[in-house]
């Protein structure tokens, strides 16, 4: 027998009192938006990846016909393994990151970041003695070595216990990476790539804030939301002003948090109805929402998912008042959900188009399929909302980051 799905509702503003947390604790939430995410702010950051080498948005590609056997209005898919060739998303918020580290080191303003002026052979002099330090599950890791090589320094990468060979492959393969597999799990791997950068001088940029480190997982976060930008661009040239739905997973939830803060300042405060998807061995964000104090939850030990890009037990504190305050729904999910994701975008319907989906990419789109094709899960479709008006959003946030389980899970697809 499968695992369950599980659903909470959230506190967003667009859901009922029937749906919220209650009375008490939702009319103590903090519903301002960090201004760091607004879009005019964040307009210097997309100049930024607009100068990068080989920058070019990411493909948006409709599923109508995945749509139309669901019964919704339409389905649209943000297909980041196209990203400067990482085949993961995760190279806009390091490269953001990197670029912000790099102008305070040259006393530059934010505003004046540009590629070519960082790329200059005077300025990748200066540069050659950095060392970045981070902890990944994978992708990541991959952008920061990328960024890197980009400017002309140097990385040190940390994974986790039970990470994928082929993923530190891939890292080692740039610029020569120092890559490490420990025996620790991702928070505990953040924890030691942050004491090494201590002691040896190394520049940590971690995708994840604690206390005295705020500003580089800020920037990181910043950077993501090219990717939402992007995608409502597209939205609009295909005549649509607003999504519907949107699904985000999560594991830290910076991306998360990033894209939906984005979403709830384009909107003025009312986003689209947002479900904060994750694995259902390590929801941490889910976990921090179900206990209802408006506090983030750790959760610890050396949990397992395919989903190893979502494998994090401890919520961003930094991202996490967004995706307490504007989420509407929080969904834990058993790695079969992203492996049904993974099949239906490998082997569409119709003539819609294939999408190569990784196993931190697809969750969103299987939940999705989930609900609307499982009688046992109507009720859940139900309050969420979905129906022949829907128009949903989701971000495939990476590729085939592990070639030999992407193969075997298609292989086995048997979509009816």
């Amino acid at each position: 027998m499968k695992s369950p799905i599980t659903i909470i509702p959230g506190s967003a503003p667009s859901q009922s009192l029937a749906n919220n947390l209650t009375d008490n604790i939702t009319n103590n939430l903090n519903k301002n938006l960090p201004p760091m995410l607004s879009p005019a702010t964040l307009a210097d950051v997309r100049h930024f990846h607009q100068s990068l080498p080989h920058y070019q948005p990411t493909p948006l590609l409709a599923l109508p016909d995945l749509a139309d056997k669901l019964g919704v209005a339409g389905i649209f898919v943000k297909d980041e393994s196209h990203r400067f060739g990482l085949g993961a998303f995760k190279g806009l918020g390091a490269a953001y990151a990197m670029a912000t580290i790099i102008g305070r080191y040259l006393k530059l303003a934010d505003g004046n970041l540009d590629y070519h002026f960082l790329s200059t052979p005077a300025i990748k002099k200066q540069l050659k003695q950095l060392v970045f330090i981070t902890a990944t599950d994978g992708n990541h890791g991959k952008g920061v070595a990328w960024a890197a090589a980009l400017f002309g320094a140097q990385a040190i990468v940390l994974m986790p216990k039970g990470s994928k060979p082929c993923r530190a492959e891939a890292i080692r393969a740039i610029n020569q990476t120092t890559v490490t597999i420990t025996d620790l799990n991702y928070d505990d791997a953040v924890r030691r790539a942050a004491a090494l950068a201590d002691q040896h001088g190394y520049i940590l940029i971690q995708d994840t804030g604690f206390d005295g480190y705020q500003e580089i997982p800020n920037a990181i976060t910043r950077g993501y939301t090219t990717m939402a930008a992007e995608a409502l661009d597209q939205l609009t040239d295909l005549g649509i002003s607003k999504p519907s739905h949107v699904f985000l997973q999560a594991g830290v939830g910076s991306m998360a948090g990033g894209v939906l803060g984005y979403l709830a300042h384009y909107y003025q405060q009312n986003p689209p109805l947002t479900t904060i998807v994750e694995p259902d061995t390590v929801a941490c964000i889910f976990k921090s929402a179900d206990q209802g104090n408006g506090q983030p939850l750790a959760i610890g030990g050396n949990p397992e998912t395919i989903m190893a890009g979502l494998n994090c037990g401890e919520p961003n504190p930094l991202t996490w008042p967004i995706l307490r305050d504007y989420a509407s729904f929080y969904a834990s999910c058993p790695d079969w959900v992203t492996e049904l994701g993974m099949q239906t975008l490998a082997h569409p319907r119709g003539l819609d188009p294939a999408i190569v989906s990784g196993e931190s990419g697809a969750v969103g789109l299987g939940l999705l399929v989930s609900l609307c094709q499982d009688q046992h899960l109507a009720a859940l479709k139900q309050q969420l909302k979905l129906n022949h008006t829907s128009t949903i959003l989701l971000f495939s946030t990476e590729g085939n980051t592990d070639p030999a389980g992407y193969d075997a899970i298609i292989k086995r697809a048997d979509l009816g």
